[in-house]
């Protein structure tokens, strides 16, 4: 079991307890305004039960970890990556926390702490965050991070029957380290 740590938080691997805070969260209109539409729980079910399997890298499988807080071992929500080209070393991040968990710059400590170990672990060269243009919390996350705003993808997937514009941040492993910005 992976376990990372930082000031305020575990971040430990996907567990069959997280269930209920997983579904929770995928099922939550607010949470999910910018990402999806909620999906049936079914399908819920089918991407948890597929995020409890051993992860490896080159798998190009998320790598879904829990979010904790250390004083009160509550779960907050999740983070992690998938190789979006392993061949070139670059993963795409995520994160999504309860309504409890926001504001508190949770997302911010537990991505940090994600992608030091990432770049120490795996040798990661490029981390890549996307984002819809107007979903301010999560490019605050990314940018306190150390990514970059690299383009606009105009109309790059659609939100029910509105076309949504996503946010291309980048964070070079290099850059990450000459910011001294780590989890």
């Amino acid at each position: 079991m992976l376990a990372l740590y930082s000031d305020r938080l575990k971040i430990r691997t996907l567990q069959d307890q997280d269930w209920s805070l997983f579904a929770a969260i995928h099922q939550d209109p607010l949470l999910n305004q910018y990402v999806r539409t909620p999906d049936p729980i079914e399908t819920i079910q089918a991407k948890f039960d597929a995020r409890l399997q051993p992860w490896h890298y080159e798998s190009g499988d998320w790598l879904t970890l829990t979010i904790e807080e250390n004083a009160t071992g509550q779960a907050l929500g999740f983070t992690g990556f998938y190789a979006s080209n392993a061949e070139l070393k670059q993963a795409e991040v995520g994160y999504m926390l309860s309504h409890q968990g926001q504001g508190q710059g949770y997302a911010t400590e537990a991505l940090a702490a994600v992608i030091d170990w990432a770049c120490l672990s795996l040798q990661v060269h490029k981390f890549i965050g996307l984002c819809a243009e107007q979903n301010q919390g999560s490019r605050r996350v990314l940018e306190r991070c150390g990514f970059q705003l690299e383009g606009l993808l105009r109309h790059n997937y659609k939100l029910g029957e509105q076309w949504v514009d996503d946010c291309y941040y980048g964070l070079l492993a290099d850059d990450r380290y000459s910011a001294g910005i780590t989890g």
